[in-house]
């Protein structure tokens, strides 16, 4: 991926990064790419990663604290953000991204997607940085209504907003919709991909994601843990492809658009996940019942598929193959490379 073709890398070269959520899968992985593009291509791309832990930060980065290229930013996101020096790119991914926690942490879920959002789009004025990326998600969709096989960034499906569970898609919604108000109020460069379910080997160990909690099976050499029929039918991608459709949007997107991130070969039923983990491992497919905290921070969404026709318009590919990602996924855990 870092040296794709496709990717217009004079409009990374050089310029410098926010990394916003940067031990996440996703703002992990491109601080990776970035800071490997420095290493094979001596591209001088300044990467700021920011999370609320430097010690996490230092743990997870510690082999690019030496680098002047390298910077460790401790803040929380929703407090006022202060960065000396120039920011080009903003990519904001902080958030709760897994069941456990919306159920846990439902009132930080909403108040880091809204307050968060505040804040980044307040710093990105006050620097006159290029573009935001905000990192959106397939679930602003809401449950299918059954018209529709697959969700363009124009459907809008059914949420219950009076739930615990919509925390964190209402979140997401709104702070969409305060993107859109920064751009028609102050001019704001800003696009808003909205990623279906991810996994790759940056993935969080205490994620609580069905996928994840497979993916951790399998590292452990253990049977494949199913706490529902399987049924689910959705969209996913490796994290890979991921970052480099949030690299392509950045160079590519329109401002103010929104654009669907998903692999068709990755539509997926649950059940057929879990048999693809299984068989790469050699292990068996368990049904279990979930617990009652498990059950609150479950997705009353039964089919979530992504159309991606829109970002493929502009020019994008996935890069990756489902076995080679779920085999690159179990392999590098395991390896703790990451």
């Amino acid at each position: 991926m870092i040296n794709s073709a496709k990717n217009d890398w004079n409009k990374i070269n050089a310029h410098s990064f926010l990394i916003i959520g940067a031990t996440g899968m996703i703002g992990s992985y491109m601080i990776d790419v970035l800071m490997a593009r420095n290493e094979n291509y001596r591209s001088n791309i300044h990467v700021y990663a920011m999370g609320r832990s430097v010690e996490r930060l230092e743990q997870r980065f510690s082999m690019y604290l030496a680098s002047e290229f390298f910077h460790v930013v401790e803040a929380d996101v929703t407090q006022s953000i202060t960065i000396d020096g120039k920011i080009d790119y903003v990519f904001h991914g902080a958030s709760n991204t897994h069941p456990r926690a919306y159920a846990t942490d439902p009132i930080g879920t909403i108040m880091t997607n809204l307050m968060g959002t505040q804040q980044v789009l307040d710093f990105a004025l006050r620097k006159g940085t290029k573009r935001v990326a905000f990192l959106s998600t397939v679930e602003i969709y809401g449950e299918n209504r059954g018209d529709v096989e697959k969700f363009t960034e124009d459907y809008c499906g059914y949420i219950d907003c009076n739930t615990l569970r919509a925390g964190y898609p209402e979140g997401k919604r709104a702070s969409e919709s305060l993107c859109q108000a920064y751009i028609a109020k102050h001019d704001l460069d800003i696009v808003i991909p909205r990623i279906c379910r991810t996994f790759g080997p940056t993935m969080l160990l205490n994620d609580s994601k069905a996928s994840s909690q497979f993916i951790l099976n399998a590292v452990n050499n253990e049977d494949i843990i199913l706490k529902s029929e399987g049924n689910q039918y959705f969209s996913y991608a490796y994290v890979g492809d991921v970052v480099y459709a949030l690299l392509y949007l950045l160079a590519n997107g329109e401002n103010g658009e929104a654009y669907n991130i998903a692999v068709p070969e990755f539509d997926l039923h649950l059940k057929d996940l879990a048999q693809g983990l299984a068989a790469l491992t050699q292990k068996e497919v368990i049904f279990e019942l979930p617990n009652e905290e498990e059950k609150k921070g479950f997705s009353k969404a039964n089919q979530a598929l992504l159309n991606s026709d829109k970002i493929k318009s502009i020019g994008w590919q996935p890069i990756f193959y489902l076995k080679e990602a779920l085999k690159n996924t179990v392999d590098l855990i395991r390896n703790e490379r990451f």
